[in-house]
């Protein structure tokens, strides 16, 4: 085999190279999307939930996706976590085909997510501390002492240090909410999912954690799912909405445009709008018919 150094080139170039080309696959992954869906669909049984989605998620970005009640949001969480399978179409994150991925590269994939439970699923019997340090004791050898500081460090940046050697029992329901998040964000995750996050908070504990939410996003680097219905908050703080209706994408975009949108869904949705394609009353037959009277009682 003929030395390096005789091809015209040296090992000083050999590492330069490998330099670059580092730089530019950190580059084409800071511009590509973190998660992607491609005609994604699912159905629980014969009930469809999602037809055909398409849906790019950019990173650094803190996105809410918004629609009625069993409209396919927290479907669309699960599928990015791999909990489900979709039944056509893909869900790639950081450029990996989700259902596509083994055991081993699944549970690596997951620890770089982390998940705001709607009402924060804290561990009852383990103190405030001890929730927060549960993922680093139990996915990282990190020494004790190191482990506090960052506990610590985590509880501090939700404002709830002094809070540590509390109980979840002895914790309102915003307080609770925020420790879920100071333990969600424990292992410096790339991607948070939130579900419901507003859900059941007064108004300041609402505010407060909405700020969280935008403010860990940009100081942490990371990316920001939200399946919410609260539209004012909700607007204040994301870049980007997707509205699901019938198992499809109905509507997107910033903020501003979707306070001014004109699609009627989305106009019904943003101001709570009793009248607009989303019907008061399930889907049944006639009422007249349930009750026995009209054309061919027998009343």
């Amino acid at each position: 085999m003929r030395p390096v150094l005789e091809l015209g080139c040296n090992l000083g170039d050999v590492t330069h190279v490998t330099e670059i080309l580092e730089v530019k696959r950190q580059k084409l992954m800071a511009t590509s999307p973190l998660i992607e869906f491609r005609n994604v669909n699912f159905a629980y049984g014969t009930r469809p939930i999602l037809k055909g989605v398409d849906m790019s998620i950019s990173r650094g970005q803190v996105i809410a996706i918004m629609g009625g009640s069993g409209s396919g949001k927290t479907t669309l969480l699960r599928l990015i976590g791999g909990e489900i399978r979709p039944l056509v179409g893909s869900v790639s994150v950081a450029g990996q085909v989700v259902h596509e991925l083994g055991r081993n590269e699944l549970f690596k994939l997951r620890r770089k997510m982390g998940m705001l439970f709607q009402f924060g699923a804290l561990f009852t019997d383990l103190s405030v501390f001890d929730n927060v340090a549960f993922q680093m004791r139990e996915h990282t050898n990190l020494p004790e002492s190191m482990i506090r500081d960052l506990v610590l460090m985590k509880l501090h940046a939700v404002g709830l240090r002094g809070a540590q050697h509390l109980m979840p029992a002895q914790l309102s329901g915003g307080m609770a909410r925020r420790v879920a998040l100071a333990r969600s964000i424990a292992l410096d995750p790339m991607l948070m999912m939130f579900d419901e996050p507003f859900t059941g908070l007064d108004p300041i504990s609402l505010s407060v954690i909405g700020s969280l939410i935008r403010r860990l996003t940009d100081t942490l680097g990371m990316t920001s799912i939200m399946v919410t219905h609260d539209i004012q908050e909700s607007l204040r703080i994301v870049d980007y909405v997707y509205f699901l209706a019938d198992g499809v994408i109905a509507a997107h975009g910033t903020p501003d445009e979707v306070r001014a949108s004109k699609v009627p869904f989305v106009h019904q949705f943003v101001h709570g709008e009793i009248d607009g394609p989303v019907p008061f009353h399930y889907q049944a037959q006639a009422y007249s018919q349930d009750l026995g009277i009209g054309v061919g009682s027998n009343a």
